[in-house]
């Protein structure tokens, strides 16, 4: 039962972090140990990516224009205008930053492991997959906060010590890993395990310190049951625009059924992984956490959503 609630064992680690730190949050003295070790989680966690992502399959994989093409307008141009709308929508109903965190949401590139796992099980493009998402996040390193910069206006100002930080735990370990990888990528290809759990264990540490700094800061106190629900209603209108939104577009370009799965899924999915680290650098830590909840529940909706939808693409498809 378990199984069928939670496809991604990942959700209820979210799940459960979220929980530890609404129950235990970290505070005092021991605040800055926490935000220094989620620093140095950050940049190991993008230095595997680095080593990850294959630099040859991208060169390949972009002759496919027209599916890269349309897999990266809609990450950044139609889901960072769902996001943007969103916040817009929601700006009378919700504290600031929460609905702030709508168009965070929709700047964030799309997910690595997870789409590509997702259009393998569905029947899609696995090879044009994986280009998509080292595409998609190689360039959404830079492009996701000067798109949230231009789009959030005041609120999203970058200030010169956001752009330093951005620099050094974001873009430096990425090209460490880069030029790392003729060495490093076989072995973090032969022990997958061990490098998706320091993954994960990275990002729920960023979740946790964030999300922590957001209870200390009282957000239980500013959030009643209302603001709660409308936010809930707010992800799943989202999820379903931008899950929908990505497979008409394949219908009007008239992909081939593999490439539209594909398309789907690195379209519409959005990356926890670049996500956390991201608003830990850009946003104080009392607001991060804010910040934080809509892609929190948006990437935890968007792997149950995912394993359902798999299977019955498949069916349909009659294989």
């Amino acid at each position: 039962m378990l199984a069928r609630i939670f496809p991604d064992r990942f959700v209820p680690v979210l799940l459960a972090t979220t929980l530890f730190a609404s129950l235990l949050p970290v505070h005092g003295a021991a605040v800055p140990i926490a935000q220094a070790l989620s620093t140095a989680a950050i940049v190991l966690l993008f230095f595997l990516n680095g080593v990850r992502l294959p630099r040859d399959e991208v060169l390949h994989g972009v002759r496919n224009w027209k599916l890269q093409g349309a897999a990266f307008a809609y990450c950044f141009g139609a889901m960072a205008l769902l996001g943007l709308g969103a916040q817009a929508a929601l700006a009378a109903l919700l504290p600031a930053m929460l609905a702030l965190g709508f168009l965070f949401l929709g700047i964030l590139p799309s997910t690595v492991q997870s789409a590509t796992a997702a259009s393998s099980m569905a029947g899609g493009n696995v090879a044009a997959s994986v280009v998509a998402a080292a595409l998609l996040n190689l360039s959404g390193v830079i492009v996701a906060p000067l798109l949230f910069a231009a789009l959030a206006g005041s609120a999203g100002a970058i200030s010169g010590a956001a752009a330093l930080r951005i620099v050094a735990i974001l873009l430096l370990p990425f090209f460490a890993g880069q030029v790392a990888q003729r060495w490093l990528r076989p072995w973090v290809l032969a022990h997958r395990g061990l490098a998706t759990l320091m993954d994960r264990s990275a990002i729920a540490i960023a979740v946790y310190v964030a999300f922590s700094a957001a209870v200390v800061g009282g957000i239980w106190d500013l959030l009643d049951m209302r603001e709660i629900a409308i936010g809930g209603a707010a992800v799943a209108a989202l999820l379903a625009l931008s899950f929908g939104g990505a497979w008409l577009l394949g219908g009007v370009l008239r992909l081939a059924r593999a490439d539209r799965i594909t398309l789907l899924f690195s379209g519409a999915q959005k990356s926890i992984a670049v996500g956390a680290p991201l608003a830990a650098t850009l946003f104080p830590a009392a607001t991060a956490g804010m910040v934080l909840v809509p892609i929190l529940v948006y990437h935890m909706a968007q792997l149950i959503l995912s394993a359902w939808l798999a299977p019955l693409l498949v069916r349909r498809a009659g294989v």
